[in-house]
């Protein structure tokens, strides 16, 4: 699979929550699409969860699993339909509890429908191994070409590189917050 390279990154004002690399309280997600040939074939991204991520101890917040989900969601719309828009609906089912200690988490997002500019998109939140921790499905209602350029999307390409899945999930344990508490 190929990183999808993030076109907004030197973008005046770009400061995304769940992609921007350079937010400094931000998620710093990658996204990799792991068919290219295939209009339904998944986006792929890896994120380690910090302690500073916690609802309860240990315990990813539900609203960061949501933020994650409805990134990688997003990125199938951006890179498989090449265009951008808005969530319109999102169903979040959580499966089971997500360690925040636990290591890796592997996101996963493939179109099921795209009809009248409405793109319907499923997504899971799994642990390293695979387990699915929680699911969603995300409704989108997707811009025009012209409508989306207007709003500053531009077309996201591919890296040279391919990665296997473990080196996409070795790529997200790089440390990116140091805890806030001193013990």
């Amino acid at each position: 699979m190929r990183e999808i390279i993030n076109p907004w990154t030197h973008t005046d004002g770009y400061n995304c929550y769940g992609c921007c690399p350079t937010n400094p309280i931000g998620a710093h997600m990658r996204f990799y699409e792991e068919d290219e040939n295939n209009l339904n074939g998944d986006i792929v991204s890896a994120w380690t969860p910090t302690q500073n991520h916690q609802s309860w101890l240990n315990t990813l917040h539900g609203g960061v699993q949501a933020t994650l989900l409805d990134e990688v969601c997003g990125w199938v719309v951006f890179k498989k339909l090449q265009t951008s828009g808005v969530t319109a609906r999102f169903e979040l089912k959580y499966k089971q509890t997500v360690s925040t200690t636990g290591g890796p988490l592997l996101l996963r997002a493939r179109l099921l429908t795209e009809k009248h500019r409405v793109a319907v998109v499923a997504g899971e939140l799994m642990d390293a191994e695979g387990k699915v921790l929680t699911t969603c499905e995300c409704t989108y209602f997707t811009f025009p070409a012209d409508k989306a350029q207007e709003m500053g999307f531009i077309k996201a390409a591919l890296s040279e590189e391919d990665y296997t899945l473990q080196q996409v999930i070795e790529r997200s344990r790089q440390q990116m917050y140091r805890s806030l508490r001193n013990n």
